[in-house]
């Protein structure tokens, strides 16, 4: 799970949550989602669902509709990972998708590997042409910063940005 207080648009903090493949073929999975934004008081908008690629690949009809029940509840649906999996473009255009979220592998060659570079300028054309946010994974440089926002990717997360905290201290730091 991640918090990110620089979420779309600027408009407060945004939870992210990684969903097994597992936990996406609980029966009542849609339901316990609804009630986890009624108990938190946590707006729809705020919450994003991701999954990986490969999850698509296993009965792939059952998660899209799943996916789409999720999406209709407001809550925002990510392709974590993005780049690293095995399906297929079809699905990007079927999926009730918000974000693709461009796998660390990619981003930590950008400087180093032009094959990378292109993949990654690659996708964020690609999200964006598709009406889709871009989140960069693993962020260590400056260099790296430099060229996510030539190719305007829309968020970058990673070590550059601050470690992994508790959530206490990311309440303390986001309270001052």
């Amino acid at each position: 799970n991640a918090v990110s207080f620089a979420g779309p648009g600027g408009k407060g903090p945004l939870m992210a949550v990684n969903v097994s493949m597992r936990q996406l073929q609980e029966f009542t999975f849609v339901e316990a989602v609804e009630q986890a934004l009624i108990r938190s008081g946590l707006a729809p908008s705020r919450l994003e669902i991701e999954i990986t690629e490969n999850m698509l690949m296993v009965q792939p009809e059952k998660v899209i509709a799943l996916l789409r029940r999720i999406h209709d509840l407001g809550v925002r649906i990510a392709i974590d990972d993005f780049g690293i999996g095995y399906s297929s473009m079809n699905y990007l255009s079927r999926l009730p998708l918000d974000v693709l979220k461009i796998d660390l592998s990619f981003v930590k060659n950008i400087g180093i590997n032009k094959s990378d570079e292109i993949i990654v300028k690659s996708i964020i054309d690609l999200a964006h042409n598709l009406n889709l946010y871009v989140i960069a994974e693993g962020v260590e440089t400056r260099e790296q910063v430099d060229f996510l926002k030539r190719q305007k990717c829309d968020l970058l997360q990673g070590y550059y940005f601050g470690k992994p905290q508790e959530l206490v201290a990311l309440r303390d730091a986001f309270d001052r």
